[in-house]
């Protein structure tokens, strides 16, 4: 197994990168639309249903059904599987911002309002800061979930670690199966343990 490991390893740290670009790329769009709607849906009730719900519907697509839909759309490559897994991190992140956000204590509300806070300033000084843990907490949900669900994104041509995984199963070899399944199962750890660890410098400030 170690010369199997030594012999893969320039084509592992490619399918690496590859996988860690995947990832990144798909959660960092998540949260840029997914905290925003979020804090929206905390403003105006009227849309809350809807945007939870269609969060809620995409999670219940399987992840192959919703590549091969995006396929012929936006064809074979890191564009579907970038908006699929886009789209798979939606629902972690626009659920905890708008937890986050609806569970702050009335009599903080209150209060910034009495010192004539406006709302962006409620927003941004007190709401967001209050509400950042457990939105926090939704972005490493997201990445994780991304980092399983991107070893799918090799049967499109996508790249990643479910290269290793796809080749293995193809040629019945489980030494490359483990390869990829192992290596996304440490990238999912190491990916949780950075947010974790950036999580803590950012309170420890605080």
């Amino acid at each position: 197994m170690i010369d199997f490991l030594i012999e893969k390893s320039p084509e592992l740290l490619i399918k690496f990168r590859e996988h860690v670009v995947l990832t990144g790329v798909s959660t960092s769009f998540a949260i840029l639309a997914g905290v925003p709607l979020g804090i929206l849906i905390t403003r105006h009730k009227t849309i809350r249903g809807t945007v939870l719900a269609a969060a809620g519907v995409v999670q219940t697509i399987p992840s192959l059904a919703m590549l091969a839909f995006l396929l012929p759309i936006l064809g074979i490559g890191i564009k579907p599987a970038i908006v699929a897994l886009t789209l798979y991190a939606f629902l972690p992140i626009i659920r905890n911002t708008y937890t986050g956000l609806t569970n702050i204590s009335d009599e903080i509300i209150e209060a910034a309002t009495g010192v004539g806070f406006t709302p962006k300033q409620m927003l941004c000084l007190v709401e967001l800061p209050l509400a950042m843990p457990v939105i926090f907490a939704g972005i490493r949900t997201a990445a994780v979930i991304g980092v399983g669900i991107a070893t799918l994104s090799s049967f499109i041509g996508a790249g990643g670690l479910g290269d290793f995984i796809n080749r293995g199963l193809a040629l019945n070899n489980t030494n490359l199966i483990f390869l990829g399944a192992g290596a996304a199962a440490i990238l999912a750890l190491t990916i949780d343990f950075f947010l974790g660890f950036v999580e803590s410098l950012i309170w420890k400030r605080k």
